[in-house]
């Protein structure tokens, strides 16, 4: 959508009451966006998100039950078409990354100030990739000290590898599967034979060493 068509709708998942108020009474109170819900946790906001078709999600990490960073893909799926910005205290260089490898569109420390923060919500609808100055000069620095080793293939096969492109490119189960022609189940089956290899536990720790050891490019 264009940002200066219509109001941006924007949906809130942060467990502290008196953020999640604050931010919504900001957007609220904000000519050119509206909220689109207020929910203390990912499971909650699973449950009701996708009805409210929100064009932005701010979303916490440090959640209780599902994180911030492991609901990102799930609310990729239910919402395709939003944003998703992190907003928290975080600001260490695991949680940047996985958070981003999971297909967050910025990531805003919460000390952001409001004017600002409003600009970085308008900024991911129309495209971009917002960041507090502090992740960015993270992300430019991890970009700068990377050295991509020998490729490695860890016993992966052709097709684990390309599925690990796909996903590195932003892909979940289900378009990956679409993309390759086959069933969601035969991606999770592929996956667990990659996470063995790999020696990994999740998509976001097997897209990040994949991308470390120049399996993927």
């Amino acid at each position: 959508m264009s940002a200066t068509t219509t109001n941006i709708k924007v949906a809130i998942i942060e467990d502290q009451p008196e953020i999640r108020e604050g931010l919504r009474l900001l957007i609220d109170g904000t000519a050119g966006f509206a909220s689109a819900g207020a929910f203390r946790t990912m499971e909650e906001a699973l449950k009701e998100i996708a009805a409210q078709s929100p064009d932005a999600i701010l979303i916490d990490i440090g959640l209780p039950g599902m994180s911030g960073i492991e609901g990102i893909p799930l609310l990729r799926e239910s919402c395709a078409y939003a944003k998703i910005l992190v907003l928290t205290v975080y600001d260490d260089d695991d949680r940047v990354f996985s958070a981003l490898c999971e297909g967050a569109s910025g990531y805003l420390l919460k000390k952001t100030p409001p004017a600002r923060l409003l600009d970085s919500v308008k900024e991911a609808v129309d495209g971009g990739g917002p960041m507090s100055p502090e992740i960015a000069h993270r992300v430019i620095r991890l970009f700068r000290d990377f050295r991509p080793p020998q490729p490695a293939t860890h016993d992966l096969t052709p097709h684990e590898t390309r599925l690990l492109k796909l996903l590195a490119e932003g892909h979940n189960y289900k378009s990956a599967a679409r993309e390759l022609n086959v069933s969601p189940n035969t991606i999770a089956f592929h996956m667990k034979h990659v996470y063995e290899k790999l020696h990994v536990h999740s998509k976001s720790q097997a897209v990040a060493k994949a991308l470390r050891a120049g399996i993927v490019r």
